[in-house]
């Protein structure tokens, strides 16, 4: 499942669907998604928002996607991605900081978001819904939430390639 090539797709596992007003996480233990959060009202996930295999972020969870797609999957759907950008971010919590960055996506199979190859193809407004949307969720949450930078392709692919590192080494030292 490696991301080897500058074309190559990304699988994503979606955990929540667009227009959800309830946050699922996948609990590995009990092999289930889970409800994580419900969200206020009126307030709902703006795209398919999952995780990919076989990585670990910062936060020791596998790294965080957004998928561009005109319509919602389901959670648990495999969605092959090509990667246009990423959100990269500080979360902070209970007085902690952490990197917690958002991968974004094209679904393969979109034809709405087909023509975009790069997060600044993206139009303004929706890129700025977006990081507002991942502002107000998180300070629903009491965190703090601050992008520091929108970067395109090739520095998606680096924070891919590094969680799998992580990844693998968690894997080694388990």
């Amino acid at each position: 499942m490696k991301l080897r090539r500058l074309r190559e797709l990304l699988p994503v596992v979606v955990d929540t669907p667009r227009g959800s007003p309830i946050k699922f996480k996948y609990d590995v233990e009990q092999k289930r998604y889970t409800i994580a959060h419900v969200l206020p009202p009126g307030m709902v996930f703006p795209f398919d928002f999952g995780s990919v295999p076989g990585t670990l972020a910062d936060d020791g969870d596998p790294l965080d996607a957004l998928i561009l797609l005109e319509a919602p999957t389901f959670a648990g759907c495999l969605v092959e991605v090509r990667l246009i950008g990423v959100l990269e971010a500080k979360q902070t919590q209970r007085g902690r900081t952490m990197r917690n960055d958002r991968l974004i996506g094209v679904a393969a199979e979109s034809r709405t978001y087909k023509k975009i190859r790069k997060l600044s193809d993206v139009p303004g407004p929706l890129l700025r819904s977006v990081e507002q949307f991942f502002v107000t969720y998180n300070a629903q949450r009491g965190r703090r939430f601050r992008v520091i930078a929108r970067s395109g392709p090739i520095r998606a692919r680096r924070l891919v390639r590094a969680g799998e590192r992580r990844f693998r080494e968690a894997e080694r030292d388990s």
